[in-house]
């Protein structure tokens, strides 16, 4: 709540990089609602490959995992989870498409986020699922040495109901007020739950699903085609980076709001980015073997796997991207990295053209 309560010093006078975000993110959920109207069937397919997305990488980015066929048929609900991580995954899903189904219809209100993480703990039999922390937790960075170091300290438990009851309050008051952009007080929310910090665990994720929420309650809809999470586990260096930037001094209310904002905006203008491209593929003349070429020339990096063409092509099998990428190998145009199932594919030229089955 430390930020909502000096809002104007955050807000007030913002810097033309913040500013030409938003308007890049304004321009670009103009050129989404456009598409949608025009076509709405290119979307199933975007839809639910972000579902997916967003259940592996969420969980991903706290080191939970499991086999990406396993999450397939979790996100599906075509399988019970059989451990501890699939538990959570599988309870991520809930959640999530709990948001992605009722946003608009649940009230932002503190007892509802409680409600959330029961739903995402749903599967894992935690008792202190959907309430609020009864005793302080600290944010810790543990390395491979050993060596443990504190991020931040987040409030102690005994304060936590009345500081997300203040956050909630302030949070309300400034949107009615409509004297800050929405996604600005989105993520000045984002930032004080997660110093809040008000669960004894599954903070993180919850921070991702809250993200997703508000978006929707601002009318942006692109979180429902686009994984803003697997956005910030591609950038989790850069996101623990914000996060400690501008945390220092938020007990103080001395913080600065802005490397998070930069940040949390990024996020959204490579999401609306993803989405377009994504469109283009899948919104493309062309058989399967042309929306894969397709990816493999316009990806923005030089490497990429099989479940990135997955992704690009959703309707083409493992085997038939396999064969492709033989194929593509044969011609010099790929190499593989490495073996098994971490393989990944290097783009060694895109002089290629497009073919038809």
């Amino acid at each position: 709540m430390q930020s909502f309560r000096n809002l104007q010093h955050h807000l007030g006078a913002l810097p033309a990089e913040v500013v030409n975000a938003l308007v890049s993110v304004a321009e670009a959920r103009g050129r989404q609602e456009v598409f949608i109207r025009q076509r709405p069937a290119d979307l199933e397919a975007l839809r639910l490959i972000a579902r997916v997305q967003s259940a592996e990488a969420s969980n991903a980015i706290e080191d939970i995992r499991a086999p990406r066929k396993r999450i397939e048929a979790l996100v599906a609900d075509k399988s019970t989870p059989q451990n501890r991580s699939e538990a959570e995954i599988a309870g991520y899903r809930f959640a999530l498409d709990t948001i992605h189904g009722n946003a608009t219809n649940i009230p932002f209100e503190p007892k509802y986020v409680e409600q959330l993480h029961g739903y995402m703990a749903r599967f894992t039999g935690d008792s202190t699922a959907g309430k609020w922390k009864a005793i302080d937790n600290r944010v810790e960075e543990h390395h491979l040495d050993g060596t443990v170091r504190v991020r931040f300290d987040p409030v102690p438990a005994a304060d936590v109901d009345a500081a997300m009851a203040e956050l909630h309050e302030r949070f309300h008051a400034e949107v009615a007020a409509r004297t800050y952009n929405q996604l600005l007080l989105a993520g000045a929310y984002v930032l004080d739950f997660l110093v809040i910090h008000p669960f004894r665990d599954g903070n993180g994720r919850m921070s991702r699903l809250i993200t997703l929420w508000l978006l929707y309650l601002g009318d942006f809809q692109v979180g429902r085609y686009i994984s803003l999470e697997k956005l910030v586990e591609a950038s989790k260096e850069t996101y623990y980076d914000a996060l400690a930037a501008s945390t220092a001094g938020w007990h103080q209310g001395t913080h600065d709001l802005k490397p998070w904002l930069r940040y949390f905006l990024g996020i959204m203008i490579a999401s609306y980015k993803d989405f377009e491209d994504r469109t283009t593929l899948l919104g493309g003349r062309g058989s399967k073997r042309a929306r894969i070429e397709r990816f493999i020339r316009s990806s923005l990096s030089d490497e990429f796997s099989v479940a990135d063409l997955r992704d690009a092509s959703p309707d083409a099998s493992d085997s038939y991207i396999t064969r492709i990428l033989i194929d593509l190998k044969k011609q010099g145009v790929i190499e593989r990295i490495g073996a098994g199932r971490g393989a990944r594919w290097r783009r060694l030229r895109s002089d290629f053209g497009e073919t038809d089955e």
